[in-house]
């Protein structure tokens, strides 16, 4: 096994772990702490040192980590590199037991982001999140994480004998059609039977549960792929290759001047305007209080500001085997050639020229190809955390992934070459001179 299919492997078993974005922060925090990093309290009084680890997490599901530089931020700017823990799913309901003929058991479920539905149907799923039980404060209630981590559930598909048009396309009702089936009524059609099966995970008294944030997952775990293992099947590629990347990065880089931040967001896949997501003035309020430790005033803010760089870190599309009309007739991304620079004339992207030479310097510096992706001229794309991002902080920005196939389905397609080259540019960026 080659270099490039262990971290893969390493990839793999990070996605496997990280079921609900509640267990992608809580392994990160493991690792930083490993690695010794010192765990922050947003609530708590912070006494920063120059040249130091630190990290702090809001709402269990975004995480902030920095290492300090050892000359004032004002003097050389600081490296960002920003990517997202949560990934499309099902989010379980209030009070989701739902019977059918009085025999089957089904949750009541409520889309996150936008899955390719069709994906989810006829597969072992689990679940995954976190349960909120009573604390000693009321304003303060405990927290606990949840994965069953084995096969609960499946949304079965109707047979074709029932739906003959099924092959000529079919649009599926959010609502109707994408319920999952728990099993056979027995005392799984009570209310208060997700409770029971809740309580029985986090070891607490079902009485005790007030609410939880469950999701749907994928159960199975990820594979190499391919007659050379040079594929990666995954849940979830889509963003945590990118959270992986960013976090080997900062913890292979050698401290040195400047400060280097990883900041993984929450609910970029629903916009990211919420508390933990990259709309909200979260990581805004941690950058200016991280600068005025290090001794920055409001003037020496700004000056870090304007020489700081960020990459924002998302997937990207490969161009597609059987669909190559669908994308740009010139630029077409590949896996295993490289991380994409990815380009929006209406700036649904953040980069632009400048931030674009940056990034494609990286690449020439660590010895790795890049490519380029721009959607066809008469399609609308998608879009990512960097452009929200920079509506709340002024740094110059590059929006920037690793090429794969089947986003947003539940499981997705990447390159290994490619994840072992990104992480290279990664390290290169961190320890980038100013």
């Amino acid at each position: 096994m080659n270099n490039a299919q262990k971290t893969a492997i390493e990839l793999i078993d990070f996605i496997h772990e990280g079921a609900s974005p509640y267990h992608v922060v809580d392994n990160i925090s493991k690792e930083l702490k490993k690695a010794g990093f010192e765990a922050l309290k947003l609530e708590d009084r912070w006494d920063l040192e120059p040249g130091k680890k630190y990290f702090t997490t809001k709402n269990g599901s975004s995480l902030y980590a920095f290492v300090t530089g050892t000359k004032s931020p004002s003097l050389t700017g600081t490296r960002l590199i920003c990517a997202h823990s949560d990934s499309p799913s099902f989010k379980i309901k209030p009070s989701p037991e739902m019977v059918e003929n009085d025999h089957y058991v089904k949750f009541n479920t409520e889309v996150y982001g936008g899955p390719i539905l069709m994906s989810w149907l006829d597969r072992p799923l689990s679940m995954a999140g976190r349960v909120i039980i009573e604390g000693e404060n009321v304003l303060h209630p405990e927290s606990r994480l949840v994965n069953f981590n084995r096969p609960m559930l499946t949304i079965p598909n109707l047979a074709i004998h029932l739906n003959r048009s099924v092959n000529d396309g079919v649009e599926l009702n959010k609502q109707k059609d994408m319920l999952p089936l728990c099993g056979i009524i027995g005392d799984k059609g009570r209310k208060g039977y997700f409770k029971e099966l809740l309580s029985r995970e986090a070891s607490v008294e079902a009485e005790k549960i007030i609410d939880y944030d469950i999701t749907l997952n994928e159960y199975h775990r990820g594979c190499l792929l391919g007659p050379e293992s040079e594929f990666i099947s995954s849940p979830k590629l889509d963003d945590l290759a990118m959270v992986h990347a960013g976090l080997k990065a900062l913890l292979a880089a050698e401290p040195g001047e400047a400060t280097n931040f990883l900041c993984i967001f929450d609910n970029e896949e629903v916009g990211s305007q919420t508390k933990q997501g990259a709309g909200s003035p979260v990581f805004k309020n941690i950058f200016e209080r991280v600068l005025k430790q290090l001794g920055e005033d409001d003037e020496g803010i700004q000056q870090t500001q304007h020489k700081s760089f960020m990459i924002s870190a998302d997937m990207a599309h490969s161009v597609h085997p059987n669909h190559p009309e669908k994308h740009d007739p010139v630029l077409h991304p590949l896996i295993n050639k490289g991380p994409v620079i990815k380009i929006h004339a209406n700036q649904k992207y953040t980069t632009d020229g400048d931030s674009g030479a940056v990034f494609e310097t990286l690449c020439r510096l660590s010895g790795v190809p890049c490519q380029k992706f721009v959607n066809r001229s008469d399609m609308a794309g998608g879009s990512t955390l960097g452009n929200v991002l920079t509506t709340q902080m002024d740094i110059r920005s590059v929006d920037v992934g690793n090429p794969m196939l089947g986003m947003h389905s539940v499981r997705e397609l990447g390159g290994i070459q490619d994840h072992e080259y990104i992480i290279r540019v990664f390290i290169k960026f961190f320890e980038t001179a100013s």
